[in-house]
């Protein structure tokens, strides 16, 4: 058991490329793209689809079957005749038969109904391998949706952490020389007191945030598959506060949603499927033509011809079918029915996620405004606190008290953050649009991040088709 967890470890990060400098966003979504082990198996789900396929195909072609048969007694094959006018048996002496012989045969049958319902299963096969699609592309949104949060979360673990150590030491160097002080009897015991608690409550505030911010890193080698362990360095870069998203009509929104959303496609996909099957039913309603022509040898010495072929045609019909295809028949449309149902309300819920996403993204843009600037007064506060410490003005106290409310603005700040990218990518996600991107296996991690970085530019896409839309309704009321 050992050996095949070691095999598997290793198995995990073949072929991955190494991190070779500082990650922006861009290059850790190439690499969940490229290495994510849920997104392989999504990959390969997708590549059975295909392969059944090619196997549902091969059921349309004629069955040839070969097969060879020997045959033997232990006394030779005699028969008696009857005579027709005085109806007694006639002996024979005469052999007729081989006592050992081979009988072989090449046959080729192709069955009409057979290749009719195998042409349904190809259709039904190749909707499923647009079905598996669709679940990769669902599974590449909330991927990218996935990196794009734990990757804001990462970097303001990367930039608090130092910041954090720093406030919380000098919180424990206080708090011991209050300690000290109390017991030295230099200041009233209460005031010593309340002191400590005060420092202790700030170090309760320090440390849920140092503990809310480890998990980052771990759940960031998860996502893009690396080593657990693995110190990543990412690119603190400016917040893109962009408000292009917001300008888009609903109208338009929702009907990109309509024509590129992952789910809504992949139930059209299954309505299409259900539609078939009622198909397969009336075809196994109509009389079966099976044609049948064969290759044969017998190595029995007293046929005059050991070679012959032979072919046939053959008409059946299931006189079953006329008492149960009623109830098949009922059962399809059932089917279709349930499909026609589930497309319906799934074309509802996209319609209410594309507007409960935008209006999300609208108010995480707003609470990172917000955000950043409490986070501007919180900083200027602590650096004048600071000041006035120095100048024996201010209690060290309220120094430290000052630069956790900072330190704490400023996590608010980049979780505000981490919210509003997580917005924007649910939005995108809801309305269905992806990079283009291509096999992630033929192209390296470096293009792969340039072609997710112009995929930032989709709001200018589905912008410049809102007005093509508006300018052909002007042209047409004119």
């Amino acid at each position: 058991m050992s050996v095949q967890t070691a095999a598997d470890r290793v198995a995990a990060f073949r072929g991955n490329d190494p991190i070779t400098g500082p990650l922006t966003l861009e290059q850790a979504t190439a690499r969940a793209l490229k290495y994510n082990l849920d997104r392989r198996t999504k990959l390969m789900e997708e590549a059975i689809a295909l392969n059944q396929l090619d196997v549902a195909k091969l059921d349309m072609l004629p069955k040839l079957v070969a097969q060879s048969g020997f045959s033997s007694r232990d006394s030779d094959r005699t028969t008696l005749s009857r005579n027709i006018a005085t109806g007694e048996l006639v002996p024979s002496n005469f052999v007729s038969q081989d006592r050992t012989h081979v009988v072989s045969q090449l046959g080729l049958t192709w069955n009409m109904l057979e290749m009719g319902v195998g042409y349904l299963n190809t259709l039904q096969a190749a909707d499923r391998v647009l079905v598996a699609a669709e679940k990769r592309r669902k599974a590449m949104h909330v991927l990218m949706q996935d990196v794009r949060t734990v990757y804001w979360r990462a970097v303001s673990a990367q930039k608090l952490k130092g910041e954090v150590q720093r406030i919380i030491a000098s919180a424990e160097e206080a708090l011991v020389d209050s300690r000290k002080t109390e017991e030295e009897r230099i200041r009233n015991p209460l005031d010593a007191l309340r002191y400590q608690r005060q420092i202790l409550e700030n170090l309760r505030l320090l440390e849920s945030i140092e503990q809310e911010l480890s998990s980052a890193q771990i759940e960031l080698a998860t996502l893009i598959n690396v080593p657990q362990g693995t110190v990543l360095e990412l690119v603190d870069t400016a917040f893109n506060v962009s408000s292009e998203a917001l300008k888009i009509s609903l109208d338009q929104l929702e009907e990109t949603a309509l024509v590129n959303n992952a789910d809504l496609r992949e139930q059209q996909y299954n309505g299409r499927i259900a539609q078939t099957e009622t198909r397969k039913v009336l075809y196994r309603l109509f009389p079966n033509l099976t044609f049948n022509y064969g290759l044969n040898y017998d190595t029995d010495s007293y046929l005059v011809n050991q070679k012959w072929r032979d072919a046939g045609v053959q008409v059946s019909y299931s006189l079953l079918n006329l008492f149960t295809a009623g109830t098949q028949k009922k059962l399809a449309e059932a089917g279709v029915a349930l499909a026609d149902q589930r497309r319906i309300a799934v074309q509802m819920a996209v319609l209410a996620q594309v507007h409960l996403a935008r209006l999300q993204l609208a108010n995480a843009t707003s609470q990172f405004g917000r955000a950043d600037e409490i986070w501007n007064v919180d900083h200027k506060i602590s650096d004048i606190v600071i000041n006035r410490e120095a100048a024996r003005a201010q209690s060290k106290l309220e120094r430290i008290s000052n630069e956790t409310a900072a330190v704490l603005s400023l996590l608010r700040r980049y979780q505000a953050a981490a919210q509003m990218q997580a917005a924007e990518s649910r939005l995108q996600a809801t309305l269905g649009v992806e990079p283009r991107i291509g096999g992630v296996d033929d192209i390296g991690t470096d293009e792969l991040a340039q072609k997710i970085t112009l995929h930032g530019l989709i709001w200018q896409s589905i912008m410049a088709d809102q007005a093509a839309r508006k300018q052909t309704k002007e042209q047409q009321s004119k």
